[in-house]
């Protein structure tokens, strides 16, 4: 197939890229199941609390059982006591789901498939700014009509553009190995170099 590739001079030329990657169907129920695995394992699941058994102290019955007037009680570190245990203490969880990545490199051909028939997906031919300023980077951005939430993908995160981005919050800057699917949905458009395209293409084909 082939799609539109803007130069740095402006003018669009064809760029060829293999159906096998970026021609598939819209596969949203293998996406679906991708994205949620992708979001349970960025969860941190690092909660915890401590039970009756895990609080120090409450060894000894605090008094005898029977003539005392008071109601019974076997230990002090009972949850209805101050400084208690949790009645249902929540503990460390993993809640990462494994996927295949066979299925991984599947979804992930079907969503950039996706992205190319609904025009979201810009690609240039080399991203060049002036200088590390931000409003360098939005002139550029405003030349390609880019006004909405933005990712813009390069094969490796420069200098140079990690500081012009760093302070727009609808600009996300990614390189190939931080590339996940949940970024590529969550953006209206996918700004891409053509260097990036091609690697993407050689790790997904």
């Amino acid at each position: 197939m082939q799609v539109a590739l803007i130069s740095s001079s402006g003018s669009e030329k064809e760029l060829p890229l293999a159906d096998s990657v970026f021609s598939c169907r819209f596969n949203e129920p293998l996406i679906h199941q991708v994205v949620t695995s992708y979001l349970a394992g960025a969860r941190q699941g690092t909660r915890g609390q401590k039970n009756r058994s895990a609080v120090s102290g409450g060894g000894k019955k605090p008094w005898k059982q029977k003539g005392m007037g008071r109601a019974r009680a076997g230990t002090i570190r009972s949850p209805l006591w101050r400084s208690g245990g949790v009645t249902f203490a929540a503990k460390p969880q993993d809640h990462s789901c494994k996927v295949n990545k066979k299925m991984y490199r599947a979804a992930m051909r079907s969503i950039l498939s996706e992205l190319i028939r609904q025009d979201r997906l810009v690609i240039l031919d080399e991203l060049n700014i002036e200088g590390a300023k931000t409003r360098h980077l939005l002139s550029k951005l405003a030349e390609l009509n880019l006004t909405g939430k933005t990712l813009i993908i390069t094969d490796e995160v420069q200098t140079t553009l990690y500081f012009a981005a760093r302070n727009l919050f609808k600009v996300t800057l990614s390189d190939i190995e931080g590339l996940n699917p949940v970024d590529l949905i969550n953006h209206e458009k996918i700004l891409v170099t053509a260097v990036a395209l091609k690697q993407i293409e050689e790790l997904l084909a």
